[in-house]
């Protein structure tokens, strides 16, 4: 069985005890594909709800996105609420972002009903990079109280950032009291564990090949085929592998993470004041937080091509230490990169076809939605689908230019926003 890529998260995971790959023919209610987030929810909710259950995992639990994240949970949908009202109307609207805002709840009900030692913190800072971002945040505060009553959420004006952020960039921001960060290997694994304890038959490194859906779901690895009324897809970056065509409907982004040395309670104050998660509002955007022994976990800069850079902590440095020049030259302990999946509109894809169920494209906001989708996804196989349509009927299409020519017209989309970013 592969190990955990290096990454701080790795070096501070929790126990866990590796699980079998799968060998032989298994039966069961519902097939899980993706030992994520958004698939240990659905099966940990269906295994709740009466069902008996299979999660299939092609390396370890929280191999991909889930356990190599920032950690953030960042409130809400990628889209603004002033967006939302733009293309669905106030109603919809609101009723969209009243489901989305459960997902913390949802997230914060896990880690402590089933102990999950995460290192769960509360708030999230977005900082303003322009000050033209400053507006918009002040209109979305404004147009989130008018729609949900929401309080959660308050603007800090340029005087006020060193009371987040120790860094004379930014002209402001967004804080959100009902945001927060964890240790997100930690809280996959937690999942992992509850998932088991209600009965869910866990199996990693067992690799789907093949999904059939007919009267029943079937779902073949090297070594062995699971056949169960439901399958759920939340694989994510590797949906394609399985699923060409809603492969086609994200695309993966490179991302990668640095861990300095513990900088001691008196630096890590000094950056973080109050321990928020950070994120800024540029489009190819800077994102950190302090771990539990005050390190800066820091996230900057993207690549659109596969290969990682040589040298991640030298890749991310310069981003790190244009937010905090005070940082010039501290030593890093760790640096490592993933993939994360992207819809064409920043929107997550979820849906059904037939008895499959599927989950994917969180476009940075994984961290919270995909709790909630699991739990949607297993309200849908009991007959309620309310819930879960508001999300499956979010509008998507593939990435343009077809299988040869979607990845380049991509990265040239990208690059140009990142050119904005700049200028």
């Amino acid at each position: 069985m592969q190990p955990y890529p290096p990454s701080f998260y790795a070096a501070s995971a929790n126990p866990f005890t590796p699980r079998p790959s799968l060998a032989g023919e298994v039966r069961c209610d519902v097939v899980v594909v993706g030992g994520g987030y958004a698939g240990l929810s659905a099966a940990l909710h269906a295994a709740e709800a009466g069902f008996s259950v299979v999660l299939l995992e092609a390396e370890r639990i929280g191999f991909g996105a889930s356990g190599r994240n920032g950690g953030q949970m960042i409130p809400g949908l990628r889209w603004s609420a002033a967006d939302l009202v733009q293309k669905f109307g106030r109603d919809s609207a609101r009723s969209l972002l009243q489901l989305a805002n459960l997902a913390g709840d949802r997230v914060r009900s896990r880690i402590n009903r089933h102990g999950i030692a995460c290192d769960l913190k509360s708030g999230h800072f977005q900082a303003a990079a322009k000050p033209s971002h400053l507006e918009a945040m002040k209109r979305e505060v404004e147009l989130l109280h008018d729609l949900l009553g929401y309080e959660s959420a308050r603007i800090v004006d340029r005087a006020g950032v060193q009371a987040y952020v120790g860094s004379a960039i930014y002209y402001g921001g967004l804080y959100d009291a009902d945001g927060g960060h964890l240790h997100p290997l930690n809280y996959a694994l937690g999942l992992a564990q509850a998932a088991l304890d209600a009965g869910v038959r866990i199996f990693e490194d067992s690799r789907a090949r093949a999904v059939e859906d007919g009267a029943r779901v079937a779902v073949t690895t090297d070594s062995g085929r699971v056949v169960a009324d439901f399958g759920v897809l939340a694989c994510d970056t590797a949906m394609g592998e399985i699923d060409p065509q809603l492969g086609r409907m994200t695309m993966p982004v490179a991302n990668y993470n640095v861990a300095t040395v513990p900088l001691g309670p008196d630096v890590a104050a000094a950056l973080i004041p109050t321990g928020a998660a950070v994120a800024d509002s540029r489009f190819v955007l800077n994102y950190y937080r302090l771990s539990a022994d005050n390190r800066l976990i820091f996230g900057g800069g993207e690549k659109y091509t596969p290969a990682p850079p040589p040298d991640i902590p030298a890749f991310v440095r310069p981003y790190l230490e244009q937010v905090f020049p005070q940082l010039a030259g501290v030593q890093i302990d760790y640096g490592w990169g993933g993939l994360v999946g992207v819809s064409f509109n920043r929107l997550p894809q979820m849906g059904r076809r037939g008895n499959v169920f599927h989950a994917h494209g969180w476009s940075g906001h994984g961290v919270l939605l995909t709790t909630l989708a699991g739990e949607l996804i297993a309200e849908a196989m009991r007959g309620t689908a309310e819930r879960f349509d508001l999300l499956a009927d979010l509008p998507g299409k593939p990435f343009p230019g077809g299988r040869l020519l979607c990845h380049p017209l991509y990265v040239a989309g990208m690059l140009y926003y990142a050119l904005k970013d700049r200028l």
